[in-house]
């Protein structure tokens, strides 16, 4: 079955070398630390909402849909800021919002269909087995995925010193390891789909 996670994130065809180290010596100070503090009140409100959905998915067998979407902008404005630092994946500053739409970003798109039911048994067998069957063989493999990735992260900002470009291939890579960690995360421990997440980089 097909996953209902979706992201993608626009390839720069240029990357700015002085943006790159004004992200690496003061990125801390202009994006994490800004967009930390907002994202550590909005934090608070989607683990509430979070640990009320696991419930909800227990009586009724479905995820309530603002509940669903909530939980949903909450990590897209997390991944939006990563892309920006400490990825250098993009130049343009990540909005203070996550809200799929924001005009004039089109960055990154991350979405995750929302499912109309959600099983009960599956929720109860990802709760008590899902570090067994989900999280150990997938963790497992995407360490050595994610230790190249990092590795290719690491080398890709001198490539962007030295030639103001992040290379193609390198960028997908990261990419696809980035989103296989996403189905992952979706399925085990959002329980946001009972799709479970396919092994590898498609």
């Amino acid at each position: 079955m097909e996953s209902p996670v979706h992201y993608s994130v626009t390839y720069p065809e240029k990357l700015s070398r002085g943006l790159l180290l004004l992200k690496t010596f003061f990125g801390y100070f202009y994006v994490l630390i800004p967009h930390m503090i907002c994202l550590s009140i909005f934090a608070i409100g989607a683990m509430f909402v979070m640990f009320i959905a696991w419930w909800a998915i227990l009586f009724t067998g479905k995820y309530p849909e603002r509940m669903f979407h909530f939980v949903l902008r909450f990590y897209r404005w997390i991944f939006r800021a990563y892309l920006y630092f400490p990825y250098y994946m993009t130049d343009t500053y990540p909005p203070f919002t996550g809200v799929k739409d924001v005009p004039g970003y089109d960055v990154m798109n991350f979405d995750i269909e929302y499912p109309p039911t959600l099983s009960r048994g599956l929720l109860l067998l990802k709760t008590f087995f899902g570090c067994v069957y989900v999280m150990i063989p997938h963790m497992f493999c995407l360490y050595f995925v994610g230790l190249w990735a990092g590795i290719l992260l690491f080398l890709s900002w001198w490539a962007i010193l030295f030639t103001g470009m992040f290379p193609q291939g390198w960028f997908n890579f990261i990419v696809k390891t980035q989103r296989w960690g996403m189905r992952v995360m979706a399925y085990f421990p959002l329980y946001m789909t009972d799709v479970y997440p396919d092994f590898g980089l498609k």
